[in-house]
């Protein structure tokens, strides 16, 4: 019995996830368990104005989904391979221009 209810209640939880990423706007509970963050830290990062949030009565938070998703993937950092690559061209346009 114990196994089953295990079981469910991994079941329940892909659900909710999957749940989440079909919405467009997110409450700030969902945000916070869609970006793996505390309360705390999403009230701060909020206040800070670090994050792009909603507030359409004034009073409860709200977040687009994308707009999320875009703050997530900032501050790309390059691969090893991108940066040598960069690092090669710009030696090449280097020497060139020594020419």
């Amino acid at each position: 019995m114990d196994e089953i209810l295990k079981r469910l209640e991994i079941i329940e939880k892909h659900v909710l996830d999957q749940n989440l990423i079909l919405k467009n706007v997110l409450s700030f509970n969902e945000a916070c368990h869609y970006l793996e963050l505390s309360h705390s830290h999403l009230y701060k990062l909020t206040s800070a104005g670090n994050i792009p949030f909603y507030k359409p009565n004034g009073k409860k938070l709200y977040f687009n989904r994308a707009e999320l998703d875009e703050w997530l993937l900032r501050n790309r950092s390059a691969t090893n391979k991108e940066i040598a690559e960069k690092a090669n061209s710009f030696k090449i346009g280097e020497g060139r221009a020594a020419q």
